[in-house]
């Protein structure tokens, strides 16, 4: 037959002009390309053997076979898998323009880096182009199962193709390549290497189905290294994609390898993650919680998110479509059957399929850390310990699973000095006719056990929940109740803790006492009307004479912090100053207003009595200098 010629579409001559001139920064992923079709080749020859019983072809032994010619510059990846017609050569080699090749130009050329655009090789169909980038001339030669004459396919990629009818053609498809050469600056590597093809077929090609064969030795000679006899194969492929296998296949030992070849830890993980889901739409997940966390973990431009596969084919590191920012700590690896080979981030964040399976992980992780609570304490009190900060951002941000998360949390608590409680224990344990869960944020749980607004609570039995991560101060301002019992802070709003026939028997003390005081308060919400919104009596302290207290929806001292930290502009908000009436110097201090309301030393005692109350919040003073001078002279004048 003779052999013809053809001409690129303009289109598809612009695309393999961009590919030779190095659009693309890593032009590795050639190789895996060109295995992934040949992966393809060989599936469809074993489905068409078990639907055509006349399909004379063996399929006994399948694989994938690279063989290079050093002394030629060559690279060929052989495949003896279902081949490729006449017809079809030129329809899906010769004519990409039908991948959509437009589109592709238009994403190529949008595209700010060269990260963003290499990964737009495959979501086109161009795969088998990207041979370009490392090849002067691309030799492809096939021969269709069931056929009995193949079709060579070449092309040096400058405008022109040709095509030719060929009687000596295996089984199969071979792809050979007539490699540029070598410009590390170019990052265009030595595709002869023995090292590189092996580091490039680990990398994205390990758990193919098939074998990967190529000699085990030299390879720059058709020899062994005596040059007496053929060279010796291996699989340089694991084929162990321990996902697609049966648990009862796979030891702890090999999921444990496969955790660390993943996530670069020496330890074994804390739990391992089973998921498989078939259907419409079918994916394998094994994951991994890992028992210490990584030292960026709360470190800007932490990694996250799970290595993505398509059909065993690795398409990206830390895919973060699959995985929330506060599950980042969760390691292993999704694949997909159904994807395109190397869709883009920004293609991945929109894809219903991959939204799907983010829902479906991130409900399979928190459910997961439920049965390990119950059914594993102290595994959970490990991964607690670890990783509870982390997982409590996600109160911020996933509504959908709010309630999940909230099941799985630990907080420290009053009811116990050492261990930890759940939101259900608490509530469990709520005293007859109280209405909250009243919890405290703070630094420490020394410094939240020793505030003044403890006294009450402490005094009465009442449980209070101690939250000293930074992210408690965030969540509990989001998050207003649990199983409807609302979260009330004891630092905000009025604190009534008594029961009704409490109430009726010190009503009349408390008129009393609010006359009593009507005065002094008055006149120290006006001399400290710079620092307090207001000034009142107390329900909740019981030794302190004063405390510091917001009200319900004011954001607290320590969040305000936060905030101008991140560069956010906060308005001050003044705050409320709440007396003990049955204290000394509360009502040392209202006796010394009654009789002489006029003396000005008054005014440094209210100064006083405020300073002391916002140190014991762990609040800071507006002049400390000042406070440790009227401190001075008060104590200077009693001795």
């Amino acid at each position: 037959m003779p052999i013809e010629t053809f001409e690129f579409q303009v289109e598809a001559r612009q695309l393999l002009q961009m590919m030779i001139h190095s659009i693309y920064s890593n032009k590795d992923v050639f190789l895996r390309e060109l295995i992934s079709n040949a992966s393809d080749a060989l599936d469809k020859l074993r489905l068409e053997s078990l639907r055509d019983n006349e399909l004379r072809e063996d399929v006994s032994d399948l694989h994938i076979g690279i063989e290079v010619d050093k002394g030629q510059r060559t690279l060929t990846v052989r495949d003896n898998g279902i081949g490729m017609s006449h017809d079809e050569v030129v329809q899906l080699i010769g004519t990409i323009a039908n991948s959509g090749t437009a589109k592709f130009l238009k994403e190529l050329k949008e595209a700010k880096d060269a990260a963003a655009s290499e990964e737009l090789i495959g979501q086109f169909g161009v795969g088998f182009y990207s041979s370009f980038m490392v090849a002067d001339e691309v030799t492809l030669l096939t021969r269709r199962a069931g056929e009995s004459w193949g079709t060579r396919w070449e092309s040096s990629g400058e405008g022109t193709y040709t095509v030719e009818t060929v009687d000596d053609a295996p089984q199969g498809t071979s792809v050979t390549l007539r490699l540029k050469p070598e410009d590390i600056e170019d990052q265009l590597f030595d595709y002869t290497s023995a090292w590189k093809i092996r580091e490039i077929v680990k990398r994205y090609s390990d758990f193919i189905t098939w074998p990967i064969k190529m000699a085990k030795e030299s390879i720059d000679a058709g020899t062994d290294a005596d040059g007496d006899g053929p060279r010796e194969v291996e699989t340089v492929n694991s084929m162990k994609a321990l996902w697609a296998r049966s648990r009862d296949e796979v030891t702890d030992d090999e999921y444990s390898e496969l955790y660390k070849h993943i996530s670069h830890d020496w330890n074994d993980p804390l739990e391992t993650i089973r998921m498989q889901a078939e259907g419409t739409f079918e994916y394998q997940a094994l994951l991994f919680i890992p028992s210490h966390p990584p030292q960026d973990l709360f470190m800007q431009g932490h990694k996250r998110g799970v290595q993505l596969y398509v059909k065993r084919v690795f398409i990206m590191d830390d895919c973060e479509a699959l995985m929330p920012e506060y599950l980042r700590f969760v390691k292993g690896v999704v694949d997909a059957q159904d994807l395109s080979l190397n869709v883009s981030r920004e293609i991945l964040q929109q894809d219903r399929q991959i939204q799907l399976m983010h829902r479906r992980l991130v409900k399979k992780v928190l459910s997961t850390l439920k049965d390990m609570m119950s059914g594993n304490p102290e595994r959970y009190a490990t991964f607690w310990k670890e990783f509870g900060r982390v997982l409590k951002e996600g109160l911020l941000s996933d509504f959908e699973n709010r309630d999940a998360i909230l099941g799985v949390s630990s907080f420290a608590s009053t009811q116990d000095k050492e261990g930890l409680t759940t939101l259900r224990q608490y509530a469990d344990r709520m005293k007859e006719g109280q209405q909250h869960i009243f919890y405290m944020t703070g630094e420490s749980r020394s410094a939240i056990e020793s505030s003044p607004h403890m006294e009450a609570f402490q005094a009465k039995g009442f449980e209070v929940l101690l939250l000293t991560d930074p992210v408690d101060e965030v969540w509990v301002q989001s998050v207003p109740e649990f199983d409807g019992k609302q979260l009330r802070s004891i630092a905000k709003g009025e604190v009534d803790l008594d029961t009704e026939e409490e109430k009726k028997e010190v009503e009349a003390e408390r008129e009393k006492r609010q006359q009593e005081f009507a005065g002094l308060l008055t006149w120290m919400t006006t001399q400290l009307s710079e620092s307090v919104k207001e000034v009142r009596l107390s329900s909740r302290l019981t030794v302190s004479p004063a405390c510091i207290v917001g009200d319900t929806h004011d954001v607290t001292p320590a969040l305000e912090n936060m905030y101008r930290a991140m560069g956010q502009e906060v308005p001050h908000i003044k705050r409320i100053l709440e007396l003990n009436p049955t204290h000394p110097l509360v009502t040392g201090l209202r006796k010394a207003h009654t009789d002489r309301d006029a003396d000005a030393g008054l005014a440094e005692a209210a100064e006083l009595l405020y300073g002391m109350a916002l140190l014991a919040d762990g609040g800071e003073l507006s002049d400390p200098s000042r406070f440790i001078r009227l401190m001075a002279d008060r104590l200077e004048r009693t001795l």
